[in-house]
């Protein structure tokens, strides 16, 4: 494992990225829906995850969409959310420390916090995405 430091430029995002998704691929609570939704377009997903954590983190804008249309069906409940967290911060934790750091965990629990609440308000209505 690679020493704790700052979240300052892609190379970080991207060791953050392919460590966190690596986990949910061997998670075997979320690897099952994960694996499911991505099949074998993995490197298309962590581009987009580069992307979006560099727009959020680095201030550089490379990511251009909707987060939460992709999720809108997808087959997840609270427990989910809660794995989700968990292995996120968690990996923070073991690769970085800092300001970004701190950053990414709070931007990650509100991400996840308002996906919840939208996949359940979208399953329990079978409308359209908020």
């Amino acid at each position: 494992m690679e020493a704790q430091r700052e979240i300052l430029s892609l190379d970080d995002v991207k060791l953050l990225v392919n460590t966190f998704y690596g986990k949910i691929r061997e998670d075997d609570l979320l690897s099952p829906i994960f694996n499911k939704r991505i099949e074998d377009r993995w490197p298309e997903h962590l581009q987009k995850m580069y992307n979006f954590w560099q727009t959020l983190l680095l201030d550089e804008h490379t990511y251009h969409g909707r987060p939460f249309p992709p999720h809108a069906n997808m087959p997840v409940k609270h427990e989910h959310f809660e794995r989700w967290k968990a292995l996120f911060n968690e990996t923070v934790d073991e690769l970085f420390n800092g300001e970004k750091a701190e950053e990414a965990k709070s931007r990650a629990y509100n991400i996840a916090k308002m996906f919840e609440i939208k996949v359940a308000h979208f399953q329990g209505n079978r409308g359209a995405i908020m």
